[in-house]
């Protein structure tokens, strides 16, 4: 299995659709920040583009301990806010993909047997269906905060 770790931060979203690809941008600047450091040993950081509600979420490997889910999230907030959210504070049917995908279901399945956590980023815009490729400015600047949250989550 292609993603058999122990710890997976998986950043969701699509890069065309403005502040949707925080998810992404935010696992290119974790892989930077590793550039010249040992990632912690189980840990792997995976781009999922939009499709890890099919690829990755339902298909779980029995390695799996820690999920950690990157992506922009609707809550009361300013844009560019981060928190950490549990996927049970997504209620069924509240929290989707730009392609309307539910997200929240599997990962409530996941979380019964492993330990998941969603970083959530308030976008500020998401262009869809209008291709408008680039973060937001507090969308960008939240980068660090998050990067700050999932290395204590890691143990970095």
């Amino acid at each position: 299995m292609p993603y058999s770790a122990e710890t997976l931060v998986v950043g969701c979203g699509n890069v065309l659709f403005k502040d949707d690809g925080f998810g992404p941008s935010v696992i290119k600047a974790l892989e930077d920040y590793f550039i010249d450091k040992d990632i912690p040993e189980e840990t792997m950081f995976v781009d999922a583009g939009t499709g890890a509600t099919h690829f990755i979420f339902t298909l779980p490997d029995e390695k799996w301990k820690k999920l950690i889910v990157v992506d922009v999230v609707e809550f009361d907030g300013e844009p560019g806010t981060v928190k950490i959210f549990s996927p049970f504070d997504m209620p069924k049917g509240t929290y989707q993909n730009a392609h309307t995908w539910p997200v929240e279901e599997p990962l409530h399945d996941l979380a019964k047997d492993i330990d998941v956590i969603i970083v959530g980023c308030k976008p500020g815009e998401i262009s869809a269906p209008d291709v408008e490729m680039g973060l937001t400015k507090s969308v960008e600047k939240a980068i660090p905060k998050a990067i700050d949250l999932i290395l204590k989550e890691i143990g970095v």
